[in-house]
């Protein structure tokens, strides 16, 4: 199949869009700009709802899963199509987005994609991409954050099914979601790493009991999940026994490679210039502080760039998903500084007018993602010793069992 040039097809994509949405305004979004939703449940849900209708449209006029195969439902065109699309959506007043899509589309389908039986593949990555499913992830566990692989949640064999108790913490989207991605210990006999396996679960079991977390933006996004004598059949299991950990750092490869390509999360660069346009009185400090969190936006993209271009030679992403996610995250924070600095007390006054109190969401919100997918002590980490191949950092013997590691 002969691939359409990209002009051509940028231009079908224009002409697709404008059938679909209006144009976005010039203007738009200055009080749509948090991090995380603070919205009561039935709209948060009706958002998720729209963000999946929209996933679907997409995948109906090709445009949802551009750069995966046919037999997958996606168009079999390149990166660099996919990356043409966002680009032209992005100029359109589309539904807004959410997590729980980001997750089960970015994340979890590629994983099944990578990691699924035939049967699994079959059965989970069309409902995925098309957002007919929603996917949380059960990752964090209260004592095992930054050190994922130091978790407790333990899946037990007994005969052909797993029963499968424990906690995990920082749940987005559990509350909606139809299916976990889930790592529970199977082996504590073996080393941390060695000793995890990867299940689909459904959330609608008896044992899962979901308890929303009240966030300082007011809202309620994240959860704790309790799992209680949780039963659940060997066909969901992921990957085999035991190899828990290395899905596991394909799916955190894959979140990480998606950083700062996130719509919707958070204000962009462009934003915070609207915002300092429309104030009166800004002086050269807060100009500087402005203008330094442009330049970074600008130089992060072309770093980013570059780990584009590498996608086109690799299929997996690489370490240098982790500089994005670094330099992402330290964007977040730094427009947030600057557009506290150009509001002064206005970002915590609700007077209504567009651009002020909204703003709080953002400054509020940015700090969780130094946490989200992987902190930022653990990316740093990462390049260290993958890039700049310095020694691991001290610990506990890699080979001594789980059960015999000292935990909190």
């Amino acid at each position: 199949m002969s691939l359409p040039p990209l002009d051509e097809f940028v231009r079908r994509a224009h002409d697709w869009l404008s059938s679909e949405c209006p144009r976005a305004a010039a203007d738009r979004g200055l009080n749509d700009v948090a991090v995380f939703h603070s919205l009561p449940h039935d709209r948060e849900r009706a958002l998720i709802s729209g963000a999946g209708e929209w996933q679907r449209r997409k995948m109906d006029a090709g445009y949802g899963a551009i750069a995966w195969a046919p037999k997958f439902g996606g168009a079999g065109l390149t990166p660099a199509h996919a990356r043409a699309f966002t680009a032209a959506e992005a100029q359109y007043a589309t539904p807004a987005d959410h997590e729980l899509r980001r997750i089960t589309v970015n994340l979890v389908a590629p994983t099944v994609r990578d990691w699924g039986t035939e049967q699994q593949r079959e059965r989970f990555v069309r409902p995925f991409l098309r957002c007919e499913e929603f996917v949380c992830q059960l990752y964090s566990e209260p004592g095992a954050g930054s050190d994922l692989a130091g978790l407790a949640t333990r899946a037990a064999a007994d005969g052909s099914d797993w029963v499968i108790n424990g906690a995990k913490i920082w749940v987005s989207g559990a509350q909606f979601a139809d299916w976990g991605f889930l790592l529970a210990r199977t082996d504590p006999d073996q080393p941390k790493h060695r000793g995890i396996t990867a299940f689909l679960l459904p959330m609608n079991v008896e044992g899962i009991e979901v308890r929303p977390i009240r966030q300082m933006t007011g809202g309620a996004s994240f959860n704790e999940v309790f799992l209680t004598d949780v039963r659940l059949a060997d066909e969901f299991r992921l990957g085999a026994p035991g190899e828990g950990w290395r899905v596991a750092t394909s799916m955190l490869a894959f979140e990480r490679s998606q950083s700062g390509s996130r719509a919707g999360v958070g204000a962009s660069a462009e934003q915070l210039l609207q915002l300092a346009r429309r104030s009166t009185r800004i002086d050269p400090a807060v100009r500087d502080q402005v203008v330094r969190a442009y330049v970074h936006e600008r130089t992060r993209m072309l770093t980013r760039q570059r780990a584009d271009e590498r996608s086109l030679h690799s299929t997996a992403p690489g370490p240098e998903g982790s500089m994005g996610k670094l330099l992402w995250v330290q964007g977040l924070q730094a427009i947030g500084d600057a557009a506290a600095a150009v509001l002064g007390p206005r970002i915590v006054a609700d007077d209504g007018g567009p651009g002020t109190y909204a703003w709080s969401e953002h400054l509020l919100g940015a700090p969780g993602f130094r946490i989200a997918g992987g902190s930022d002590e653990i990316q740093r980490n990462i390049l260290a010793e993958r890039v700049l191949g310095l020694p691991a950092e001290p610990g506990p013997a890699r080979s001594l069992p789980w059960r015999d590691q000292r935990r909190i």
